[in-house]
């Protein structure tokens, strides 16, 4: 029985679910692999593919086949009689049925340009997908930083609870010999309370913005899971490396391919054709009778003129690349102002972070003292929670600015598409 009892002991911690530690890192990756917008991309190479497909079909021979049937009112007639000659007029009732091949040979590769700028509108359309999904990797930046604040917070309540219940055991030592009122441990334990109501609140905030991390991520995570703090080495002298530049790149191009296109559309183009039927009267008109007959040839197009309708769609495809120049160039400028600001808060909170650093030296000096007035009874269980809380707030403002120093960081290299 004892040996059933040990084995079902040793199992229970493989039933529970294993804690994990998830980095930034981590998150970021995840996102990116797993958000569903991140499919569309293959959905797009399909697309392209089918579409490439198309344009490639049109260098294959096209066979239509035909038939028709007609009555007409009139027919041609020679107008003079010949002597010992009769020449009878076309049927007024009139078949015919063709097979027709038409066989594309020169179009002043159209069909290449076509096929290069649909590979370069699936590069934009991609990118575009890449855009939208380092946006969301800002979401979850910000909601990892979220969780570790109350994750951070959440260890300061037990270690202040860890204390606050070593004055209470104290005190109830003390209130057993005589040596303090009951009151004194009332207070302490109301404290205590009150610290016990505040971890519930943070662990049903904490959860919560798990929950939508886990959202983002697309991986389970629970309470007992950890985030780890990043160490975040900053990169100013990298060149802007933000998936947006890619995409303007990938727009300039389209358009310049389609001025190519335009051009290629004046080129001529040369087909070869045959025709095969059976029909009466066939291909000739004076013989009232069912016959077969074919013809083959070469068609040649050129417009020559289309009254500057190619130069008005160039005028349009440059000033949509002006369009996309002007884009770019408030992109940078934002952009610039944007890593400014990150690193003018780097700079803010590593210098707060001094001076909170010292406000904390000197609380838990205080509360040095405190507790040892308290121990011998010289000061009440009220004066020494208002100086406990007052340590334990200058912490979580400590812990709060360091999160806000190292989010700063973490802001910089998103804004600089280091991440």
């Amino acid at each position: 029985m004892k040996g059933i009892l040990t084995f079902i002991l040793g199992m229970v911690p493989l039933l529970l679910p294993a804690q994990q530690s998830l980095t930034l890192e981590e998150c970021l990756s995840l996102a990116e692999k797993n958000y569903p917008l991140g499919r569309q991309k293959v959905l797009l190479e399909q697309q392209y593919q089918s579409e490439v497909n198309v344009l490639e079909m049109q260098k294959l021979p096209k066979l239509d086949l035909n038939a028709q049937s007609t009555y007409q009112s009139e027919v041609t007639r020679i107008p003079i009689d010949l002597p010992n000659t009769t020449i009878q007029p076309p049927n007024k009732d009139q078949y015919r049925a063709t097979l027709d091949v038409n066989q594309l040979i020169y179009n002043g590769g159209n069909i290449a340009a076509n096929a290069r700028l649909k590979e370069a509108e699936l590069k934009t359309r991609q990118q575009e997908v890449e855009v939208t999904i380092y946006q969301v990797k800002e979401r979850v930046n910000g909601t990892f930083f979220n969780v570790l604040l109350l994750q951070e917070q959440e260890k300061l309540l037990d270690s202040k609870m860890k204390l606050l219940q070593e004055r209470f055991n104290e005190g109830v030592s003390a209130v057993k010999n005589g040596m303090a009122l009951p009151s004194s441990t009332q207070l302490l334990q109301a404290e205590i309370l009150l610290l016990e109501q505040q971890k519930v609140h943070l662990k049903y905030e904490r959860k919560k913005a798990l929950e939508s991390l886990s959202s983002l991520i697309f991986k389970e995570i629970n309470l007992k899971d950890t985030l780890v703090k990043p160490e975040i080495l900053l990169s100013s002298n990298n060149p802007l490396n933000r998936p947006e530049l890619k995409l303007f790149e990938y727009k300039e191009y389209q358009l310049e391919l389609s001025k190519d296109l335009i051009d290629k559309e004046k080129s001529p183009s040369v087909m070869g054709f045959a025709q095969a039927g059976y029909g009466n009267p066939g291909l000739n008109m004076l013989d009232n009778s069912f016959q077969d007959f074919y013809m083959v040839g070469l068609k040649f197009n050129w417009r020559l003129f289309d009254w500057g309708k190619a130069q008005e769609k160039k005028h349009s495809v440059e000033a949509l690349k002006q369009v996309v120049a002007t884009e770019r160039e408030t992109f940078v400028l934002n952009n610039e102002i944007q890593l400014q600001e990150a690193l003018e808060d780097i700079s803010k909170y590593k210098e707060i972070l001094q001076h909170d650093a010292s406000i904390v030296n000197l609380r838990e000096a205080v509360i040095a003292s405190k507790t040892s007035q308290f121990q011998n009874g010289i000061i009440t269980s009220s004066a020494y929670i208002i100086d406990l809380n007052k340590l334990y707030d200058a912490k979580i403002n400590q812990k709060l600015t360091e999160l806000q120093w190292v989010m700063s960081q973490a802001r910089y290299q998103l804004i600089k598409g280091d991440f």
